[in-house]
């Protein structure tokens, strides 16, 4: 009877010793060797700030005539001349989507960005480019017989349009930075154009005042590549560029675009 007990107490005592022998190991493994696991990932909505870059270099076009290309026979525009540029700088695939609409002026691109599927295309965005403000001052010609007065209100609603714009894009999307094509002046070889290349410069000049209150907006200037022979870069309508105006409008934007490895990813 005790020799049955006292290997039953035996069996009893080495039991528990594996046992604690057994946790011991586990509690060493969990406090010294736990960073061999393999990290859970965390399962996140993706959003501007936190989206996965794919292969594609993903370009936004917002704006007018100009950014659709209205003028080119080739139909590339600036925006096409500037992809070409761009190629030269990368081997990633470029990805272009052009929310551009012919006659928009700078309320209607304010209405655009209120469009859910616009704000989601912005808010992927690897850059920004657009051009507006062309038909709030030169409205179809008549800025050629309006008077000061006039003109100094459609550029107060126009800057307040703009600034309201580029609010709702840096909302959107905080980090893709936007480039601003300022405007030319395409009656230089008029009687009159000393007084429409002021305007067109007090108009420039306050576009890239309001650029400068945000982070990554480049205002790029365009009146010197049209400032002698504007005509032999307009199209026919003696309105919008042809397609060496648009080559040259492309080639200075792209000159100011210099593509980061996170980009380039």
């Amino acid at each position: 009877m005790r020799r049955s007990t006292v290997a039953l107490l035996i069996a009893v005592a080495a039991l528990s010793g594996v046992l604690w022998l057994g946790g011991l190991a586990l509690a060493v493994q969990d406090q010294f060797f736990s960073a061999a696991k393999p990290p859970t990932k965390e399962q996140r909505t993706p959003t501007a700030e936190t989206r996965q870059h794919d292969e594609k270099i993903d370009i936004v076009a917002l704006g007018d005539s100009l950014t659709r290309g209205t003028g080119d026979e080739s139909g590339k525009g600036y925006v096409g001349y500037m992809v070409d540029e761009l190629r030269r700088q990368t081997d990633q695939p470029i990805r272009v989507t052009n929310l551009a609409v012919r006659g928009l002026r700078s309320d209607g691109l304010l209405r655009q960005l209120g469009e859910p599927e616009i704000q989601r295309q912005v808010a992927m965005a690897d850059l920004i480019v657009m051009t507006i403000g062309g038909n709030d001052l030169f409205q179809g010609g008549e800025a050629l017989r309006l008077n000061m007065k006039q003109l100094d209100e459609a550029k107060r609603r126009y800057v307040a349009n703009l600034d309201r714009i580029f609010a709702a894009l840096r909302r959107f999307n905080s980090e893709a930075v936007i480039f601003a094509i300022g405007l030319y002046n395409p009656f230089s070889d008029l009687d009159d154009a000393k007084r429409t290349s002021a305007v067109v410069r007090d108009w420039n000049f306050a576009s890239a005042e309001v650029a400068a209150r945000y982070p990554n907006i480049v205002a790029v200037p365009t009146f010197d590549l049209f400032a002698l022979h504007v005509n032999d870069y307009l199209y026919s309508d003696h309105f919008h560029p042809n397609e060496e105006g648009y080559k040259r409008i492309g080639e200075r934007v792209a000159s100011l675009i210099t593509l980061t490895e996170e980009d380039k990813r």
